[in-house]
């Protein structure tokens, strides 16, 4: 009996504590049973109260409902005289059953109902938006940049953002009205759910939403599967269920440098993109390095509708005569680390390479275990250091002279050293003399563009190594990139505080000297802040597309005529390029996208050429020259060399190779030869067959790919 008790306490308590409606289903049945006890009451009064209803005209049901809901019932029907004995008992009865229910019950209810509702609210228990909203699934730090990049890209347009999170709704609200907006955040809902548990899908009509990202929590173990894990049941809910309508496309974040890479060469979300969703990996770090390399410019946090400009790292341009080499160098090894110099080696080549093989762009590591992080960068491009061999010093001094390490290279391979990009690691305390000595030989050797990039992992170090370089760094207007986890208010103000015209004098030969310099901070930057971490390449994947659909339409090694291509309508051609997208494998997606990447570097190469200022945009639209396209076209070969390298391919061996056998080229151009990661146009400009066409061709159309994505960079 006592346990039969307990289950119907549980059934209540769950039933007031978890549903509305069963607490107004609560609230019915009790007035029900009163109005029930009531008509019986009346029914065995011995008063013929059904005379009184009908000489009233009042229902009999009226009468037992009168005295529930009506205060001043009794008091009404006694003073007229209309009651007395039983009847006036029953009524009493009644009278007390309606207090009790209507000015105690309803009123609790009620108020319940209200504050039910608004706890919900603010616990994200609640959901509003139906179609054509944006979904973010998880909750770290990048997620306001994610939501200020989606406002961006809608402009004037009011757009909904549904966040579903199982971190606590009000926590989420009070971090988000720390980077967005007052008005925005009416735009934003906070939703409580989980991203894997596909019950939670239907609430938030993620068949409807037009863009879903996928981020979770960076921090946490396991991110990168649960996130796939999350994928799989998205694609699975949106096949079963046969939605007529689905998202655009699907953004999934990615933490593990290996995991990403491996997502650019496999197919494992095909069955994503069979359903004619774009499927879009993407990188914290990396996504930093388009923002220094190729963007060049981050949000300002107080003003997100303001870009604050990097530095270009290779100056004004450069040009085929220049006599210098852009030196990107790494203090400390780090995720950033890795991946910066991975994202400037696919980005940065130059036209004065095939003029002096000596003018590489050279990426430097910095860090007392240098030995260890050459062993695994190594590894991980492998076939790079088959072709290119690398530069290794250890307690380097100033006076100290280069030593190369080959082991690394193919012996079995014909041709060496002939890339564009080459790696140097030195181990060594960057505090100590020697490192020291080396940063001040490097600022003012005037062979090189040098940039510094504090990317520890310990903060404190990089803002305490930044502030204090050696003077030679701060004279000479080097860039220092320093990496901040949070705000980069103090890296900004003290760039911005220093930044205006100082008269400097010197004397020289006995004469007095004047020049403008600028103050020692005006040149540091800050970079990897959480918060301003998200920026759409949007702009670069529409020019992507546009290279694709160019090699897609190509015959004998050109592109379609550029004077048919201006007679198909926009649309149709966006339509075109978007299908062929869709059906185009992994790596080759990324490939067009690392060659969308490089035309900012040629664009800013074309402009020094022509004289111009890096920013300078009023001749982009003009026709190339012949001397331009050659040079040009050789810079995208060696920028392609390296892309090709860096995602896993393989320069052919002898054996292998069309070109030492013109007898078997048709066997060896087959489309398996790129299934195994083997490609024999990895080679020297100069050597290459009738293949460097399309080289040649993507220069020529760079113009018409400017034209149609209507950007800058």
């Amino acid at each position: 009996m006592k346990c039969k008790r307990n289950r119907i306490k549980l059934f209540v308590d769950r039933a007031l504590s978890e549903s509305l409606l069963r607490q107004v289903g609560i609230l019915a049945a009790v007035l029900l049973i009163a109005l029930i006890i009531s008509f019986v009451c009346l029914s065995f009064s011995g008063y013929e109260w059904r005379r009184f209803c009908t000489d009233n005209d009042l229902s009999p049901w009226l009468l037992p409902i009168y005295l529930l809901i009506d205060s001043n019932a009794l008091n009404n029907l006694y003073i007229d005289g209309h009651v007395h004995g039983w009847m006036l008992m029953t009524c009493s009865i009644t009278y007390l059953i309606g207090i009790l229910v209507f000015h105690g019950m309803i009123i609790g209810v009620i108020t319940n109902l209200i504050d039910h509702r608004v706890q919900a609210h603010r616990n994200g228990l609640l959901h509003y938006a139906k179609s054509g909203h944006y979904i973010v699934m998880g909750y770290d730090d990048m997620v306001p940049s994610i939501i200020h990049d989606i406002f961006m890209r809608a402009k004037d347009e009011k757009v909904d953002v549904l966040l579903l999170t199982s971190v606590d709704a009000n926590v989420v609200r009070e971090k988000l009205q720390r980077s967005v907006a007052r008005d925005k955040m009416e735009q934003i809902f906070v939703t409580y759910g989980h991203r894997m548990v596909k019950d939670d899908y239907a609430d938030i009509h993620l068949e409807t939403a037009e863009e879903i990202f996928i981020v979770g929590n960076r921090t946490r173990p396991a991110h990168d599967a649960i996130n796939v894990e999350c994928v799989d049941s998205i694609r699975t809910y949106l096949t079963e269920n046969q939605f007529q309508q689905r998202p655009k496309r699907i953004t999934c974040v990615f933490e593990d440098l290996d995991t990403y890479a491996a997502f650019k060469t496999t197919e494992i979300f095909r069955e994503i993109n069979n359903l004619n969703i774009e499927f879009v990996p993407y990188n914290f770090y990396a996504g930093w390095a388009q923002q220094l390399f190729v963007n060049r410019s981050y949000h300002e946090k107080n003003n997100p509708d303001q870009d604050l400009k990097y530095p270009l790292v290779c100056g004004n341009g450069i040009t085929p005569e220049d006599h210098k080499h852009v030196h990107l160098v790494f203090v400390g090894t780090s995720n950033f680390a890795d991946t910066l110099a991975m994202e400037a080696a696919h980005v940065f080549h130059f036209p004065n390479f095939e003029n002096d093989n000596s003018r590489r762009t050279r990426i430097t590591f910095i860090e007392r275990n240098a030995d260890e992080e050459l062993k695994l960068f190594a590894t991980r491009n492998r076939h790079f250091f088959e072709v290119q061999p690398y530069l290794y010093k250890e307690n380097a001094s100033v006076e100290d002279s280069e030593s190369v390490e080959t082991k690394m290279l193919a012996q079995d391979l014909e041709s060496h050293n002939f890339l564009d990009v080459e790696f140097e690691f030195i181990k060594g305390d960057v505090f100590s003399s020697e490192i020291q000595g080396l940063f001040k030989r490097w600022a003012a050797d005037e062979n090189q563009y040098l940039s510094i990039f504090l990317t520890s992992d310990n903060q404190r170090s990089n803002f305490v190594m930044g502030m204090n370089m050696p003077d030679e760094i701060y004279d000479n207007a080097v860039p220092v990139f320093i990496r901040q986890d949070r705000a980069d208010d103090f890296a900004t103000n003290l760039r911005n505080a220093d930044n205006e015209e100082i008269n400097y004098y010197f004397v020289q030969e006995g004469e007095l000297n004047e020049k403008d310099r600028k103050g020692r901070y005006a040149h540091i930057y800050p970079f990897g802040m959480n918060d301003m971490a998200y920026c759409s390449d949007e702009p670069f994947l529409k020019r992507a597309k546009l290279i694709n659909y160019l090699y897609c339409n190509s015959a004998d090694n050109r592109f379609p005529d550029m004077a048919k291509l201006d007679e198909i309508p926009v649309e149709t051609l966006w339509a075109e390029a978007d299908k062929a997208w869709r059906g185009l494998k992994v790596a080759e997606k990324w490939s067009s996208r690392y060659s969308a990447y490089g035309l900012s570097c040629k664009l800013d190469s074309l402009r020094a050429m022509r004289g111009l200022d890096v920013d300078d945009t009023s001749q982009d639209l003009n026709p190339l020259t012949p001397s331009e396209i050659d040079c040009l076209a050789a810079v995208e070969h060696n920028r392609w060399n390296v892309e090709r390298l860096l995602m896993g391919y393989r320069k052919a061996r002898p054996q292998e190779d069309r070109y030492n056998y013109p007898a078997y080229k048709t066997e060896f151009n087959k489309n398996n030869r790129k299934k195994l990661y083997i490609h024999p146009d990895i080679r020297p400009y100069k050597d290459l067959d009738d293949i460097r066409q399309y080289d040649i061709e993507i220069v020529k159309y760079l113009l018409w790919i400017l034209k149609m994505t209507k950007t800058k960079h």
